[in-house]
């Protein structure tokens, strides 16, 4: 389980089509968040590569990372960010640039679901031939990491309550309400 002491900064990762985005907006209204989404940080050299069916080297992800971090590093509250963060040393970069702990969730499914998923959304710049190489790229978070990993297979309300849980959001749900017998605490 994550320490809820990091819950200021989550990545949300995984291979593409894992869902990131969708899972982000709606964990995000649950816990009164702000989502953004990493491919909106990558820079146009990326995209348009990628878009080529391209995979991107290690020299072009660097400073993306480096920018995902730096995002992380000043929260205005609780921050969550999609990334595929799909290497160990990206995380650690991307902590690392964060300056604070960070917190990892791994959005984990089959390459079979995923592929169904790609193939079926539109208008998105990774195409289905990469998934292969996203896979492959792969190395999923070590029991040494503040990371959790869920299963994308489940409904989103399903899979957005287990994180919930699973990182201890909870407590940040409190909320008073008055009435004539004085607070009730939600």
């Amino acid at each position: 389980m994550a320490a809820a002491s990091t819950r200021g900064r989550i990545v949300l990762m995984g291979v593409a089509g894992c869902g990131k985005s969708a899972v982000g907006a709606a964990l995000a209204a649950r816990i009164r968040a702000t989502y953004l989404d990493g491919d909106d940080l990558h820079p146009p050299a990326n995209i348009a590569k990628m878009s080529r069916s391209e995979p991107l080297t290690d020299d072009d992800r660097w400073p993306w990372l480096t920018l995902v971090g730096q995002t992380l590093a000043n929260p205005d509250g609780i921050l969550i960010l999609g990334c595929s963060a799909l290497k160990r040393r990206y995380r650690d970069h991307i902590r690392q640039e964060a300056g604070a702990p960070v917190t990892f969730v791994h959005l984990s499914g089959t390459k079979a679901l995923i592929t169904a998923r790609m193939a079926a959304r539109a208008g998105h710049f990774m195409p289905e031939s990469l998934i292969d190489s996203q896979f492959a790229a792969l190395e999923p978070p070590g029991p040494d990491e503040n990371a959790i990993t869920v299963d994308i297979e489940k409904r989103i309300e399903s899979l957005i309550n287990e994180i919930f849980c699973s990182l201890g959001l909870a407590g940040l749900m409190s909320v008073s309400i008055e009435n004539k017998g004085g607070a009730i605490r939600m």
